[in-house]
Formats: C-alpha cells, sequence, structure tokens
C-alpha cells in the first residue's frame, strides 16, 4: 500500500450527498456524524475525506490536489477538469435537456441564434460546438426555468428528473437529451497508479452488486435440478448440496434483486420448495 493517505472528495450537501457517504459507509469506510465537519480522518482505513462542493470537486481531483472523489458526470464535464470517471455508482441519475414555451421550438435546429440559459455552461457550449449550433450561453446559478418568463433567455438547458418543474413553468421539454449522468468516481488524468484507488473501487463494486442481488435458497428434487437451475443460473454458477433426505439437493444462487419474486413462482412452478431470500450485505466477485 502506498504510504500516504488517499484523499478523497465527498459531496458536502445537496442530492449526491447522502448516497454517496451511505455508499461509503456501506464499503466499510468512516463517515461523519456531524455535517459540519469538512474533514474526516479514517486511519484504519488509511484514508482520509474531504467534504465539498459537488461542483468544485472535479477541480480538486483533476488538479491533483485530491486523489479521487464523488460527484456527477454532469458536473465532470461541465468544470472541462483533467479528471475521469473510474467507475459510475448507480444513482442520482439524470438527464440534461432543452426546454422552451410549448411550441417554440421542436429540435436542437431551432436554437440557432437563440439565448439559451443554463447553470452548466461549459457542458452547453461544448454540444453546441460540437453540433455546430450558434447560439448564446447564458450562465445562471441555480434555478434556470424562470428566465424565459423573465426574457432573460428564449430557451433553457437544465437537469430533468421527472419534468414537472419545468412544466409548471409553462416550459416544454424538446430535442435528443445532451447527457445522461448518474454520480461516479473520478480521479485525474495523469494520476499513478495508486492500490488504495484499487481497492475503493471493488469495495464500490461490491455494494453495488450487494445492492442489486440478493441469495436464494430452495430445495428441489433431484430430477428436477436441471430445469431449476436455468432458472438461477447464479452469478457464475449456482451451489448444489445433496440433502439427508434421498433425492432432494439444496441450491444456492445469487439473483438480481429486482426479479426475486418472479423466480420463485417459477421455482414453485417447477417443484422447488423451502424458497428462501436473504440480503447481501457485502460482496468480492
Amino acid at each position: 500500500m502506498s504510504s500516504e493517505p488517499l484523499r478523497i472528495a465527498v459531496p458536502n450537501k445537496g442530492s449526491l450527498s447522502e448516497p454517496a457517504s451511505e455508499m461509503l459507509r456501506e464499503a466499510g469506510y468512516r463517515q461523519r456524524t456531524d455535517s459540519r465537519e469538512l474533514v474526516l480522518q479514517d486511519p484504519e482505513n488509511d484514508v482520509e475525506f474531504f467534504f465539498l462542493r459537488p461542483r468544485d470537486i472535479a477541480i480538486y481531483v483533476g488538479s491533483g490536489r485530491l486523489d479521487v472523489g464523488i460527484t456527477g458526470e454532469d458536473l465532470l464535464l461541465d468544470s472541462g477538469a483533467d479528471a475521469e470517471v473510474v467507475v459510475k455508482l448507480g444513482f442520482a441519475g439524470s438527464t440534461f435537456r432543452f426546454a422552451a414555451r410549448a411550441g417554440s421550438a421542436r429540435s436542437l435546429q431551432d436554437l440557432r441564434g437563440k439565448r439559451i440559459a443554463t447553470a452548466y455552461p461549459g457542458l452547453l457550449e461544448r454540444y453546441l460546438s460540437e453540433h455546430d449550433v450558434p447560439a448564446q450561453v447564458i450562465k445562471l446559478d441555480g434555478a434556470v426555468e424562470t428566465a424565459v418568463r423573465l426574457d432573460v433567455a428564449d430557451a433553457i438547458a437544465d437537469v430533468v428528473s421527472t419534468g414537472t418543474t419545468l412544466r409548471n413553468a409553462g416550459l416544454e421539454i424538446f430535442g435528443e437529451p445532451l447527457l445522461h449522468s448518474q454520480a461516479a468516481l473520478i480521479r485525474g488524468r495523469s494520476a499513478v497508479a495508486n492500490p488504495y484507488i484499487e481497492q475503493l473501487v471493488r469495495r464500490l463494486q461490491g455494494v453495488m452488486i450487494a445492492r442489486q442481488y440478493v441469495l436464494m435458497d430452495y430445495d428441489c428434487p433431484d430430477d428436477l435440478i436441471e430445469k431449476a437451475v436455468a432458472i438461477t443460473p447464479g452469478f457464475e454458477s449456482p451451489t448444489v448440496s445433496p440433502l439427508r433426505t434421498p433425492g432432494w439437493s439444496a441450491v444456492r444462487a445469487m439473483v438480481p434483486r429486482k426479479e426475486t419474486n418472479r423466480i420463485m413462482d417459477d421455482l414453485w412452478s417447477v417443484g422447488a420448495r423451502a424458497i428462501l431470500v436473504t440480503d447481501i450485505h457485502a460482496c468480492r466477485l
């Protein structure tokens, strides 16, 4: 391992903050109990956490001041920092979309020569340049949905979840998404190999898999094993062990959490019994 502690940037507030801290906690790292703490030592894992504004994390990581950080892909791209995604973390999913008054625009080309308000100017300017669409980018901080009503802009480009906020502001989403984003672990492009980062990635991947799968145990007649294991092939292969009762075996396999009840129904239909489901709290695969 490295002689220096791994320095990790974690979102201090916002939609990324609690999910990021919860994932790190599940991965075995110490996390703060007081939201006013901005630096936290985890000597057991030889890690130092810095709690920063999500928008600033990519800058610190890209400059090499911090080793890795958790932030949104949209914030990484908007920052222009010299950093890259190590692993996507599967939470805080969002879509970056255009919106304008209903009927005023239907495609990207309708934005030529228009004013577009956004809190992500770097991301928007890059997108417009790549698609050869000349437009004036109006940079705003925070909510931008009122920019059209106040005649600051003709359209907006913003992060969209359900679209309810935009519809309430009299706006209509149009065109293709500029970006699909989620939380990600990032590091500087010029960062050297670090075994602590490799360990962190393995732990986070273990958490993501544990969240996506459960362990399913069931008893099955030996002559129906092939049909049963076809339903539960497992992550690599199911474990099959003979029971004390002749002609029966116990089967254990990892199955997708979201398909648990359908799989239990299918197993029951082929003759499996004593079907049990257990949460996975951590794993390495």
